[in-house]
């Protein structure tokens, strides 16, 4: 009776603490930028030292096939808020560039669309964006912020709009060199050459041009050059820039202990919220170039500085779980880690310093849907809900995260749109085996690039390519000249039939199959075109959010904390620090 009564009350207290964890956990984010898969320990990394990562891993489950929705950060992160593929929101480019480059840009995120911060805020969490949005600001005035993070759930933002480039930091050259040089200086060259041979021509009396037009094309390119040359004399007070809420604190960016003040964000934020659910998004700068390591990091790796700010992250990753533990918050807290591609392996500083990450076995890179860009590290986290050590081989997305924190949340999934992503949380605890992900989508850009598919009947996982980039030099592993791989025209090759991998056997992409190879080689094709056809149904028209239009600078909608003739400039964030110290 004794025995029955103390197995009676084990219950119910073990049930008790099951009712309260799973009801409102907190939900704690960590995005890494331009990670290689093959970057940390628990993935196979034998140099890095990541123990904090690695600690994820070991007290929680470890995805093998966490795949990113697309391999560049702009659309891979609307995904991921959204739980939805990017061509749905508008957030896949049909031009060559597919990420926002500028604040003073005017495409974004749309109001319409549903975030899960949206979603959590409703359900009464404090919610915070701390580090990279990427996901645009403005839309018709520099200060309407539609785009913004407070503009979709975020209750607190403190960081970069746009993201780190390697023109906001002096001495690491820049992303923009190459493509003026190449795509405007021709060009205007050929303008100048061709206004000056009219006007003499009209001198002579060769050929009549109306002398108010030639003026006017003269004033036109005169005015263009002009704003070109102030834009990128001045990029790094105009698009470099810290925020906090809607406010710009420093511009432009310092970079001194920039992720101990993004730390020291993230730990204030959880202290300021241990009595309520709280969602809180750490989207790590590092280790997306323009690289950078503090004094404590720096010079400490085997990797050079990117290794010391790989190892810099980790640490980061430990302030987290230590202030978890010190308020007594880590069962009550889903946490996970991620990053938003794979690693950028094009690149190399200008003295010839490897500044991309390890993607290891796979094939690949960033802006590419081989499995190097898009196959990244997955690890969750939940003492008591989560087994601990546990490794997940089935093929998952970072739209999962959408439906899995809010239907914990308790939160109703959106019914008026397609959600793309699957809750993880049945297959995390083994309540099933198979991903609902019998097929997943791989878009370059807004176009349809490849498709994997995971029958329910197999351990396969086939994938198929419509093309794939050209790489430049051709026995390379990824687009060196050109600094990252495109989407259409020259830059791919198409190929029909589709190349066909399994990748169960051959996750390396090395040796495509051919029907002499597989005998059911156009019977998957079939299989796989009929899911493309009926994934293409689903698609609806929606304004594309990175049209030329939409990407481009505009002076009106540019943010400046101080005047234009004063550069932009300001620094109240250093301000703020030497107040706190003096009155410390």
């Amino acid at each position: 009776m004794r025995l029955l009564l103390f197995l009676t009350v084990c219950q119910y207290a073990i049930n008790s603490v099951h009712t309260y964890s799973i009801s409102n956990p907190n939900v704690v984010l960590l995005m890494a930028d331009d990670l290689g898969i093959g970057d940390l320990g628990c993935y196979g990394n034998r140099t890095l030292r990541t123990p904090y990562i690695d600690r994820l891993a070991k007290e929680g489950v470890t995805l093998t096939q966490h795949i990113a929705a697309s391999p560049l950060c702009t659309p891979s992160r609307a995904a991921f808020l959204t739980g939805r593929y990017p061509i749905r929101s508008g957030m896949a480019a049909f031009s060559r560039v597919g990420v926002f480059l500028f604040s003073a840009s005017s495409g974004g995120l749309p109001s319409e669309e549903i975030t899960f911060s949206k979603l959590l805020k409703q359900r009464g969490y404090a919610t915070a964006l701390i580090g990279k949005w990427h996901l645009g600001m403005n839309c018709e005035s520099n200060n309407d912020f539609c785009h913004h993070p407070l503009s979709h759930g975020f209750d607190y933002f403190y960081g970069l709009t746009v993201t780190n480039l390697r023109d906001c930091k002096p001495g690491q050259g820049s992303v923009f060199l190459k493509g003026i040089q190449k795509y405007l200086v021709i060009p205007v060259q050929i303008l100048g050459v061709t206004l000056v041979s009219l006007a003499v021509m009209h001198y002579v009396g060769l050929l009549k041009v109306p002398f108010q037009a030639l003026g006017y094309c003269l004033l036109l390119t005169a005015i263009s050059l002009a704003v070109l040359i102030f834009f990128f004399y001045h990029f790094r007070h105009l698009n470099c820039f810290l925020m906090r809420d809607h406010q710009i604190i420093q511009q432009p960016l310092s970079y001194e202990n920039l992720t101990q003040r993004l730390t020291t964000e993230a730990v204030q934020f959880i202290g300021r919220n241990t009595d309520v659910p709280f969602l809180l998004v750490l989207s790590y700068l590092h280790v997306h170039t323009a690289l950078y390591a503090s004094d404590m990091f720096r010079g400490k790796s085997k990797h050079g500085l990117y290794g010391d700010a790989v190892e810099e992250m980790d640490w980061s990753v430990g302030q987290i779980l230590n202030v978890l533990e010190k308020y007594n918050l880590r069962n009550k807290t889903l946490i996970y880690f991620s990053s938003d591609q794979g690693a950028h392996i094009e690149e190399i500083s200008s003295s010839g310093e490897v500044h991309g990450g390890y993607n290891g076995i796979y094939k690949g890179g960033k802006s590419t849907n081989w499995e190097g860009g898009i196959r990244v590290p997955g690890l969750l986290r939940w003492p008591g809900m989560i087994p601990a050590g546990t490794y997940m081989d089935e093929p998952t997305s970072n739209m999962d995260i959408f439906p899995t924190i809010v239907k914990l949340a308790g939160a109703q999934l959106p019914n008026d749109r397609i959600i793309d992503g699957h809750d993880l949380m049945p297959l995390l605890q083994g309540k099933v085996t198979r991903s609902k992900h019998e097929f997943l989508f791989h878009y370059c850009n807004a176009y349809l690039n490849a498709v994997r598919w995971h029958p329910g009947n197999s351990e396969s996982v086939w994938k198929a390519f419509f093309f794939t980039p050209n790489f430049n030099p051709e026995d390379s592993n990824g687009c060196y000249d050109s600094h990252v791989c495109f989407c259409h025209g020259g830059f791919i090759t198409r190929h029909d039939p589709p190349l066909l991998f399994d990748l169960s056997r051959d996750p390396e992409e090395k040796v495509p199959l051919t029907p002499k190879t597989e005998r059911r080689f156009y019977e998957i094709l079939r299989v796989i075109q009929l899911a493309v056809a009926n994934h293409t149904r689903s698609l609806q028209a929606v304004p594309d959010q990175l049209s030329w239009d939409n990407l481009l600078w505009k002076p009106w909608l540019q943010p400046c904390c101080s005047s234009l003739f004063q550069s932009c400039y300001c620094d109240f964030e250093s301000e703020h620090s030497l107040l706190e110290v003096h009155s410390g």
